[in-house]
């Protein structure tokens, strides 16, 4: 074990904690039925947006109004506001996993490190895709920077540069041995929502959600998650990269859910993958498909692995 590791497990131990969690778990429960909260949290977005233009004065500013949504519903500290909302609400379902018997439970602490003490936040369903409500603050904060950060060079792939490097320092795989391939398309998701108040087709076929007129702002159309939203917020099916120490015990521990697998394959599938490959070329996702249990449950023979009774889910 590298001797870096003890500073940096130091200073997130003594750090706040992000909401009392760094990931998120969608394989624990995943046959779980639960009611999508779209509406739900469109509103949230939407309402934060209207507001932000609501008796406007002075000259067109797009990074007032872009400030203005993110002091509405983002924030500075560890967890959005909109993150907390969906955490905290009763009218938002989510799966039934604890914050700490997750896939990350039971391993060592030095392969786990911060994930184990720290748990998982909750997972609810959006444009029926399971998202971990962290996500929500990367696509709030995480896309905010990313969006600065265009405006200053305009080239996406340039732009992404800091998100990578988020995912590998302090706050990523360096500190919990996971690098979130989900967290990365989410900041960009951020990125194209904050581009998609201003511009016309960001969304393909939809104008932008705000326009200019004389001297003050319209809301042409109101936001919608499902603009953002698809199966690579999914970290059960856009799997996280695990570093050297991590890896062994996340996919002993990934197999022990190969029963459920075979229940609802459906379930682990992921839809229109070319289109989404395509749409994050650029911003340094790591392939980890040898992990998605479509891989990982079944032999040399494409024999259907069964694990009941064969593999502890707990160590």
């Amino acid at each position: 074990m590298r001797l870096s590791f003890f500073p940096a497990l130091f200073l997130l131990i003594i750090a706040p904690s992000p909401g009392g969690a760094y990931e998120t778990d969608q394989f624990n429960n995943r046959l779980q039925p639960i009611a999508d909260s779209s509406a739900l949290m469109n509103r949230q977005v939407t309402l934060a947006i209207a507001n932000s233009i609501t008796s406007w004065q002075g000259p067109r500013d797009d990074m007032k109004v872009v400030n203005g949504i993110y002091n509405k519903i983002g924030g500075r500290h560890w967890v959005d506001k909109l993150e907390r909302f969906a955490m905290d609400s009763v009218d938002i379902e989510k799966l039934d996993t604890p914050s700490h018997d997750s896939i990350y439970s039971g391993h060592p602490i030095w392969a786990t490190r911060v994930a184990a003490l720290f748990g998982v936040g909750p997972t609810l369903r959006i444009n029926d895709t399971l998202v971990g409500t962290d996500k929500f603050g990367h696509f709030l904060s995480q896309g905010r920077k990313f969006y600065r950060r265009w405006l200053k060079v305009e080239n996406e792939s340039r732009a992404a540069e800091q998100s990578a490097f988020t995912e590998r320092a302090l706050f990523g795989q360096m500190s919990t041995g996971s690098y979130s391939n989900a967290d990365l398309v989410a900041n960009y998701e951020g990125y194209r929502f904050y581009r998609s108040l201003f511009e016309d087709n960001i969304i393909d076929g939809k104008p932008a959600i705000l326009s200019w007129e004389n001297d003050h702002w319209i809301m042409q159309r109101p936001f919608e998650w499902a603009d953002h939203i698809n199966d690579y917020w999914d970290e059960a099916l856009n799997i996280n990269h695990f570093d050297k120490v991590l890896y062994p015990h996340m996919k002993q521990r990934l197999l022990t859910f190969c029963d459920d697998y075979l229940k609802a394959p459906e379930l682990f599938e992921i839809n229109d993958e070319d289109v989404l490959m395509q749409r994050y070329q650029d911003i340094q996702l790591r392939d980890t498909s040898e992990l998605r249990l479509n891989a990982l449950c079944v032999d040399e023979d494409a024999t259907p692995i069964a694990t009941s009774g064969t593999v502890s889910s707990r160590h």
